[in-house]
């Protein structure tokens, strides 16, 4: 049988692929559960240097197995409410996660694919990347990911694009804040990869402590927010990679000066 999920270490990057290109990726239970086991794995992986989550096939994600979600629904209110929160708890492990997730996406990412990739900290788009939260016209709602989707956006734009559903290309994802870079699909796999590895050559400790103060500040005042920021900057001066960073800035200004003419 053919796993759910493909997980890929190399080189400080470690790809978790989703693998049901025959249902367009679509999430049920088995891709969840391997999503979850795939996160909690890399978080403690010191060769993990930056996540990247893509999708098989044509598609990156298009939302849930709805025939999987009807069968759970028709279980009753606690089944599906446990079926909800491991999703959510996926969510929240992305959130936390000690190092970096990037969404490379192609294709469709729709209802629970868009919030997936919204849900990680960066998005790559190819230039024929469709998004959106269609959940509205089949009578639910992209309720888990709103609360990480009004931060990412806003508010009057976030509620029109869960009120409306419309799917939108990666130009105007890109235009809205869901999307940081789009590729062309002659340059995207080169593109990205040598974004992941731009990331993956900077110091794990300081992305790991950016990370959680950037998520951390989340509803502190601007007081607490500094005090906060203060306090992992005095870490942040104890790390190793902070002192050979400085060390290494010091020896480089120290090099030979050219005369003033």
């Amino acid at each position: 049988m053919t796993a759910p999920l493909q997980v890929d270490i190399h080189e400080g990057v470690a790809t978790l692929r989703l693998n049901r290109p025959d249902k367009r990726n679509a999430l049920n239970d088995e891709l969840v559960s391997s999503l979850a086991e795939a996160l909690a794995s890399t978080a403690g992986d010191p060769a993990v240097r930056v996540v990247c989550i893509r999708g098989a096939g044509p598609d990156f994600c298009a939302g849930a197995d709805l025939s999987q979600l009807e069968a759970i629904a028709s279980q009753g209110p606690i089944d599906s409410l446990q079926d909800a929160q491991r999703l959510g708890d996926v969510l929240r492990a992305m959130r936390s996660h000690p190092r970096p997730i990037v969404a490379a996406v192609h294709g469709k990412a729709l209802a629970g694919g868009c919030g997936l990739a919204t849900a990680c900290d960066l998005v790559l788009a190819r230039d024929d990347a469709r998004f959106g939260y269609p959940e509205v016209h089949l009578g639910f709602v992209p309720a888990m990911v709103l609360s990480i989707l009004r931060r990412k956006v806003g508010e009057a734009r976030a509620f029109e694009l869960v009120a409306r559903g419309r799917r939108i290309d990666a130009e105007e994802a890109e235009r809205l804040g869901l999307v940081n870079h789009v590729y062309s699909a002659a340059a995207f796999d080169e593109r990205v990869d040598g974004y992941l590895t731009d990331l993956a050559a900077i110091p794990p400790s300081a992305l790991e402590l950016t990370k959680r103060l950037f998520y951390g500040v989340d509803g502190m005042t601007v007081d607490e927010g500094i005090r906060r920021g203060a306090e992992v900057n005095g870490l942040a001066r104890l790390t190793d990679a902070c002192r050979e960073g400085v060390r290494a800035f010091l020896e480089r200004s120290k090099g030979p000066r050219e005369e003033p003419r």
